[in-house]
């Protein structure tokens, strides 16, 4: 399913990615991977593969918004602006969210979406 509009809520070892339309919401789970190794830097190589995957995840989605910790929020912001400047157009906001349900999650992403689509003038895609 690609659609016009995702929220993803994220952390630094999972997130999850919530495309929806008017009546359907398909989620996909994204989950770091752990290298057990003591190297130096090996932490943000997969802190970067993960959001890396996360960013996969959202090929083809027009408008997104991400949730999360602050901290997180401010690691994956700085990751897509510089690994992946194209996405950065797609991100219509991060907001700042603690642990929500699912369904906590869409009805958020669904009445900013809704705002953002009356702000500019321009209807909402069902």
């Amino acid at each position: 399913m690609t659609s016009f509009h995702a929220v993803v809520r994220i952390d630094h070892q999972s997130a999850e990615i919530l495309q929806f339309d008017a009546e359907h919401v398909e989620s996909q789970k994204v989950k770091a991977h752990v290298h057990h190794t003591a190297q130096h830097g090996s932490k943000v190589r997969t802190e970067h593969e993960f959001f890396g995957t996360v960013c996969d995840g959202l090929a083809g989605i027009q408008e997104v918004l991400v949730a999360g910790s602050h901290t997180a929020l401010a690691d994956f912001r700085h990751y897509v602006e510089k690994h992946r400047p194209a996405l950065a157009p797609h991100i219509v906001g991060y907001e700042t969210v603690d642990h929500p349900t699912e369904g906590q999650l869409t009805a958020m992403a669904r009445k900013t979406f809704l705002k953002i689509d009356r702000m500019r003038g321009t209807p909402t895609p069902s």
